[in-house]
Formats: structure tokens, sequence, C-alpha cells
């Protein structure tokens, strides 16, 4: 892999990437419409603007097994119900201890390796875990004075990474099958679907919504899925926990534009957990990636 003569190129990427992204949660709380007409929206607006690339792509779809099709249906209903309960929490809570909570995505994939594949980890990535939920508490307890609707949108955040968590380790093994495009528009498809399914049961307006709801609709299949593309490209030079190590940067990015957009402000409880969670994510994404490097230099050493 190369990463010495690309170390300073993936910069910009990287940045633009950040900046993606941390407007998701804005255009969330931009929008008045509820959160799985956001979500569904966006999926259906996504898939439908990846369909003229997929069909470059098209011969992939005969590599997919009907496992595959099992495993893919899963995850898209965990990619569709992480949007829902995330686009919920911002509707209750702000963006910093929403963002920041998402920021645990790493540690839960840990602990969801272990469950599903006895993936192992070691005492220190165990110890940075433990920190990081003290932070996420003090977060808690911290948005426990603004009101309890913003507790309820904490705990929503965090159900929303253990369903994003989900839908990553399920549709693992298909993304390796196929080109990252059509594993992309499958699971943007299924999820959407699923809302859909879910909207029509619960009797959700479906219509109504005036042209700022669309433009945001727009804006969510869009900015945020280029910080995705980008990420899916820059695999090719960079490790994935090189990539992972951009998420602690979105609460940042998010709480910025927050606070000049939206005039959210921080309490002194929020800060100090969201600096305990982000550095011990830091640290436990850093612990890992050294992991890896070790692991890799004894296997060459085998040879």
């Amino acid at each position: 892999m190369n990463s010495g003569g690309t170390s300073k190129s993936i910069s910009l990427p990287l940045i633009i990437s950040i900046i993606a992204i941390s407007f998701s949660a804005i255009f969330v709380k931009w929008s008045e419409s509820p959160a799985t007409i956001s979500s569904m929206y966006r999926m259906w607006i996504a898939a439908l603007l990846m369909l003229p690339i997929v069909w470059r792509y098209r011969g992939d779809f005969k590599k997919i097994t009907k496992r595959d099709w099992n495993l893919l249906l899963f995850s898209g209903a965990f990619l569709g119900l992480h949007f829902a309960l995330w686009f919920g929490s911002l509707k209750l809570t702000t963006v910093a201890s929403s963002t920041i909570i998402l920021a645990l995505q790493p540690v839960i994939a840990v602990i969801g390796g272990f469950l599903l594949y006895k993936e192992r980890t070691n005492t220190s990535a165990l110890l940075t875990m433990g920190i990081a939920v003290v932070g996420v508490v003090l977060i808690g307890w911290g948005d426990f004075a603004l009101s309890t609707m913003a507790i309820i949108g904490d705990i929503l955040s965090f159900l929303s990474v253990i369903a994003v968590v989900g839908y990553l380790l399920i549709g693992q093994s298909v993304v390796k099958k196929v080109s990252h495009w059509i594993y992309s528009f499958l699971v943007f498809t299924i999820a959407a679907i699923f809302l859909t399914i879910f909207n029509v049961g619960t009797g959700v307006a479906f219509g109504g919504y005036d042209a700022k709801e669309w433009g945001i609709f727009l804006l969510l299949a869009v900015v945020p899925t280029i910080s995705h593309v980008i990420n899916n490209w820059l695999l090719n030079y960079v490790n994935a926990t090189t990539i992972s190590m951009s998420i602690l940067g979105e609460p940042v990015g998010a709480s910025a534009l927050a606070f000049l957009l939206l005039g959210e402000k921080l309490t002194s409880m929020q800060i100090v957990g969201g600096l305990i969670v982000l550095i011990s994510v830091f640290f436990f994404l850093f612990n890992q990636q050294k992991r890896t490097e070790q692991n890799e230099a004894a296997v060459d050493s085998a040879y």
C-alpha cells in the first residue's frame, strides 16, 4: 500500500471528506420533516444519482450469491435504522452531543467483531473504551441539565452507532466481492425500501413538503455522500484505520458549524465529556493501527 509518497496528497481529500460529513447534522437540524422521511428520501435520491455509475459495473451483480443477498437485506435494514435513529437524535439533542457519541463507532465495532467473529483486542484498547464510555456519561449528564429530551436524543444516537456497526459487520464480506459502487447502491436502495415500508406502516405523510425540505433531502443525498466516495477512493492509498481517524474530525466540524449556523452552545460538562471521548477514541484507533502493523510485520518475518 502506497503511503509514503501520498501522505501530503491525501490531506486535502480527507479535509474535504470531514467537511462534507460534518454538514450532514446541520442539514438534519434545518429540516422540519420527520426523521424517517428525511432519511428515506436521502437514501432514494442517493441511489438514483448512482444509477449511471452502477450501470458501468452491472456485471458485478452476477457475483452476488443467495447468501450475499440475505446479508445485504440485513445490512441495508441496519443502515436505514441507523439514519432513522441518528436523524431522530438530532431533533432532540445538540449536534455536538450526537456527533461525539457517533465517534464511538470504532469502539463498538471492536466489541461487535469479538461477538460475531471472535476478533481479539488487548487490555490497552479495553481501557480506552472504558474511558470513552465515561466521556459519554459526562455528555449525558451535561445534557440532563438541558432537558430530558436531550438525554433521549443521546440514547438514540448511541443506538444509531450500534445500528451502523451492524450494517458494516454484516456487509463486510459482501463488499469484498463486488465494486463498492454496487454495494453502496444496493444497501442504499434496501435501506430506502425498509424506511418506505416503515413510513407506510406508521402513516407518515410522503408528500406536502415545501421546496426547502426537498432541497435539504437533495443536500443530504449529495454532500455527505461525497465523504463516502472520497473514503472509498482513499482505500487505494491508506488503510481503513487511517480513514477511521477522520471520524474524530466530524464532531469538531459539526459542532463548529452548529455554533456558526445554528447558534448552539456547549455546557462545560459537554465540553469535558466530548474531549474525553475524542482523546480516548484517538488513542484507541492509534493502538489498533499499531497492532495491525505489528501483526503484518510478524507475518512478513515468518516468510
